[in-house]
C-alpha cells in the first residue's frame, strides 16, 4: 500500500489533486528555504561546539595511532629479543590499527547512512577507550603473550578509530554553511595534528618523570619501569575520548539527513531555526511532535542497492570517487609508512641514538627521550602548521590546488631525500638537513592532501550516500597504510639494517605523482552547495507516492 500523503491546508474549492500538488510543492519549497538557511548561516557557537565535539575524535584517533611509534621502542626494551621487537612483532602491533579502521570506515559509514550521524555517533569513541584501557592492562602468561594481547586489542581499537573518520567528517560538512565548510573540516582534522603532538609530548614528560627510577635499575635487561612507561603512555589515550563522549551523544542529527532521508522536513526546519536562534539543535525525542503534516512521509530518493548501483554506475559519480579512493591511497602510504615508524627513521639517521660512550639504563633514557623530542620537533615544525595553513586558503584557493600543490611538493622532497639519502646522513650537519627536509614533507602532508583528501568526499555525493562514500574513500586510504607498513617492515632492512630506507622514500615519491595525477579528476567544492556537489536533481526532491 502507498504511504500516506502529508495534509497541507489549503482554501476551500480545491480538488482533491491539487491539494495534493499544492502540499508537495510547500514542502519542497520549505526544504530549498531551510538548505538555504543553512549555506547561508553565519558562524556560531554551535559550529564551535561541532568542532570541537568531531575534532575530540581526531585527536583521540592520532594519539592512539601514533603513540605506539614511541610505544613499541619501549615494548622491546622489555619484551623484544635484545631488546628489540622482532620485524614481525613491531609490524603486527603497527598493522593491527589499519586493518581495523579499514573494517570500521565501511561499517560505520554504512550504518550511519542507514540509522542517521545521532544514532551511530559515539559507539565508535566507546570502543577507543575501552580498547585504550584494555592495551594499558595487558599482559602475559604461559598460554598468549603480550605482544599478540596488545596486537588484539589495536585492532579494535582501529575499530573505532575507523568509525569516527567518517561521522566526525560528514557531520560538520552538513552542518557548515557554504562559504566556511571547507574551513569547519579542516579545522576538524587539524587535530590529528594536535594529538600527534600530545602523543610525543606525554612520552617525553613520561620518560622525564622516569628518569630517575630509570637509572637506578641495576641490570639494564631488567626495565620494569619501562613497562610501566609504555602502558601509561598507551592507557592516557582514552581520557580525551572520555571527556567528549557525553557531548558526541547529545549532538544533533543533521538537518540533511531528516530531511533527505527521513523525509521529514518540517523537523528539519525547526532543528534549524533553533540552532540558528540558540546556537543548538533539539535531541530530536519528539520527532513528530507538531510538525503540521502529522509526521508523515512523501516520496524522495531512497537508498538501496539498486539505486546505489545506478548512481554510481553514472561517469560523473564514478569517477571522482574512483579519484579519491587512490589520493588517499596514496598520501596514506608515505604518510603511515614514515609516520608509524619514524622512531626507525630517526634512529637511521642517528637522530635517536644515545650520545657515544652512553651505556645500560642511561642509554635507554636518552634513547627515548631523542625519540620523544624528535617526534615533537616534527609535528610542531611541519603537521601543525602545514594543516593550520591549509585552514588559511582552502575556501579561498579551493581544495584541488592545495591538494595538487602537496602532492607535486611531496614528489620532489621524497626524490631529493631518496637519492640524496646518503650524504645527507653521513654527518651531523647533514642530519640537520635531513631532518629539516623531513619536516618540509609533514608540512606539505598537511598543506596538502593529508589535509584535503577528507574535503573532498565530505562534502560529495547525496545525503544518503555520503557516509558510505566517505568511508570507502577512507579505507582506500588506511589500505594504503596497510601496505606500505607491511611493506616497510619487510623491506626496510634488506641489504643490511635500515638499507633499504632510501629506495623506500623513492617508491614514495612515485605514489606522490601518481595522487597528483588522480586529484585532477575531482570536482572543486569551493562555494557550491552540498546538492550541487551530489549531481542529483533538486528540482521537485519529494514526489507524490506511486499508487
Amino acid at each position: 500500500m502507498a504511504a500516506e500523503r502529508p495534509q497541507i491546508q489549503t482554501p476551500r474549492g480545491n480538488a482533491p489533486e491539487e491539494r495534493r500538488s499544492l502540499g508537495l510543492d510547500t514542502l519542497n519549497e520549505k526544504r530549498r528555504a531551510t538548505l538555504a538557511e543553512i549555506d547561508n548561516a553565519r558562524f556560531s557557537w554551535f559550529h564551535v561546539r561541532v568542532c570541537l565535539v568531531a575534532g575530540a575524535g581526531f585527536f583521540t584517533d592520532a594519539y592512539d595511532i601514533f603513540a605506539i611509534n614511541i610505544a613499541s621502542v619501549m615494548l622491546g626494551y622489555v619484551y623484544g629479543h635484545n631488546q628489540k621487537l622482532s620485524d614481525n612483532q613491531d609490524l603486527g602491533i603497527k598493522v593491527a590499527t589499519p586493518v581495523g579502521v579499514v573494517l570500521g570506515q565501511l561499517v560505520f559509514g554504512w550504518l550511519a547512512d542507514v540509522f542517521g550521524r545521532k544514532r551511530i555517533y559515539g559507539y565508535e569513541l566507546m570502543l577507543m577507550i575501552v580498547a585504550s584501557f584494555g592495551q594499558a592492562l595487558a599482559g602475559e602468561a604461559h598460554g598468549v603473550n603480550v605482544i599478540g594481547v596488545l596486537v588484539a586489542w589495536r585492532f579494535v581499537m582501529g575499530l573505532g578509530v575507523g568509525g569516527d573518520y567518517p561521522l566526525s567528517s560528514v557531520i560538520p560538512a552538513e552542518f557548515s554553511s557554504t562559504r566556511i565548510r571547507g574551513r569547519v573540516m579542516i579545522a576538524v582534522g587539524a587535530n590529528q595534528g594536535w594529538g600527534q603532538l600530545a602523543a610525543a609530548l606525554v612520552a617525553f614528560v613520561i620518560t622525564a618523570a622516569f628518569k630517575d627510577a630509570l637509572l637506578a635499575d641495576d641490570d639494564p635487561r631488567v626495565l620494569a619501569h619501562v613497562d610501566g612507561m609504555w602502558r601509561l603512555l598507551v592507557g592516557l589515550g582514552c581520557v580525551p575520548g572520555a571527556v567528549a563522549l557525553y557531548f558526541r551523544l547529545t549532538i544533533p542529527e543533521t538537518p540533511r539527513f531528516t530531511m533527505d532521508v527521513e523525509r521529514n522536513v518540517l523537523r528539519a526546519a525547526r532543528d534549524v531555526e533553533s540552532i540558528v536562534a540558540a546556537g543548538a539543535g533539539r535531541d530530536g525525542a519528539d520527532e513528530d511532535e507538531d510538525l503540521g503534516n502529522g509526521g508523515r512521509r512523501v516520496r524522495a530518493p531512497r537508498a538501496s542497492r539498486r539505486d546505489f548501483v545506478a548512481y554510481f554506475s553514472k561517469r560523473e559519480n564514478l569517477v571522482p570517487l574512483l579519484g579519491m579512493c587512490y589520493a588517499w591511497f596514496a598520501i596514506d602510504v608515505a604518510f603511515y609508512g614514515l609516520g608509524l615508524n619514524t622512531s626507525i627513521i630517526l634512529q637511521a639517521i642517528g637522530f635517536g641514538s644515545p650520545s657515544a660512550g652512553v651505556t645500560g639504563t642511561e642509554a635507554v633514557y636518552e634513547t627515548l627521550k631523542n625519540i620523544s623530542v624528535g617526534n615533537i620537533i616534527l609535528a610542531v615544525a611541519g603537521l601543525i602548521p602545514g594543516v593550520w595553513t591549509t585552514f588559511l586558503v582552502v575556501d579561498s584557493w579551493g581544495r584541488k590546488p592545495v591538494q595538487l600543490l602537496g602532492f607535486t611538493m611531496l614528489t620532489i622532497l621524497y626524490l631529493i631525500m631518496g637519492f640524496a639519502y646518503r650524504p645527507l646522513t653521513a654527518t651531523p650537519a647533514s642530519r640537520k638537513a635531513f631532518v629539516f627536509l623531513y619536516c618540509l614533507t609533514n608540512f606539505f602532508s598537511n598543506f596538502g592532501p593529508n589535509a584535503t583528501v577528507s574535503v573532498f568526499p565530505g562534502e560529495s555525493f547525496p545525503t544518503r550516500y555520503r557516509s558510505t562514500a566517505f568511508g570507502i574513500a577512507a579505507a582506500s586510504g588506511k589500505i594504503g597504510a596497510v601496505v606500505s607498513q607491511v611493506g616497510f617492515g619487510k623491506l626496510v632492512n634488506v641489504g643490511g639494517e635500515n638499507a633499504f630506507v632510501p629506495h623506500l622514500l623513492e617508491i614514495f615519491a612515485f605514489f606522490m605523482l601518481t595522487g597528483a595525477l588522480a586529484t585532477l579528476v575531482l570536482k572543486e567544492g569551493k562555494n557550491l552547495t552540498l546538492e550541487e556537489l551530489s549531481n542529483e536533481r533538486q528540482v521537485d526532491f519529494y514526489r507524490r507516492e506511486r499508487m
